[in-house]
């Protein structure tokens, strides 16, 4: 028996792509928007320079509620936010915006959670030799929690990786997509077995990258 009868590699290779453009775009969004929002969660909550009860109830219960969705129900609510976005609710183009809106959630408690590892004596420093808000949010609060926030991105991507193989399950393209379809529903175990190591070798390079990211830019 030829375990491998059914693998078309060029069918891989363009799934393979479709992920990692799923990944890629995802990520980039997911980044800008996650990144503002925990900024305003963390400047919002209490004792802090814009500190402000209304806006980080109403924006961490946003945030809660979005997290709470599991991805593929939030898939389907969203499809006609979806469809007005993109054109298209299924493929590659379709499975973007729902990817963004669970992962940007998640990326920005993340993000919350780095800032608050800085040192507060460090702020106040800044604080009280004039430095502007502006000043200490880019020279203060992210350059001393870059190391937890480009771990907050391994992380984010790793997840990201598995949430773009359970968008196959209504036709989100891509690995999950080909496994689903061909792999499972067509009972070709080879097919679904060679994308599944895909997926984890993508999950083992992300990995190795964030943690040597992560190493670098450490204090000594």
């Amino acid at each position: 028996m030829n375990w491998f009868e059914n693998i078309r590699w060029p069918e891989i290779t363009k799934a393979t792509n479709d992920t990692l453009t799923m990944l890629g775009v995802t990520m980039v969004f997911t980044v800008i928007i996650g990144l503002i929002v925990g900024i305003v969660l963390f400047l919002t909550s209490s004792g802090q320079m814009l500190q402000n009860r209304i806006v980080y109830s109403i924006l961490s219960f946003i945030v809660n509620i979005l997290r709470s969705i599991p991805f593929i129900i939030l898939m389907i609510l969203i499809m006609p936010m979806t469809k007005m976005l993109v054109g298209q609710s299924w493929g590659v183009k379709g499975a973007i915006p729902p990817l963004i809106v669970a992962a940007a959630p998640f990326f920005a408690r993340l993000v919350e959670a780095s800032l608050r590892e800085v040192d507060r004596g460090v702020i106040e420093a800044a604080q009280a030799m004039g430095a502007s808000r502006w000043r200490i949010i880019w020279s203060v609060l992210l350059r001393e929690s870059r190391t937890g926030l480009l771990a907050a991105i391994t992380i984010t991507a790793v997840t990201l990786v598995g949430y773009t193989a359970m968008s196959g399950v209504i036709g989100g393209g891509g690995l999950g997509d080909l496994a689903i379809r061909y792999g499972y529903q067509g009972y070709k175990l080879d097919l679904m077995l060679v994308t599944v190591a895909i997926l984890i070798i993508m999950v083992q390079i992300l990995q190795m990258v964030g943690d040597a990211l992560v190493r670098r830019f450490s204090r000594k």
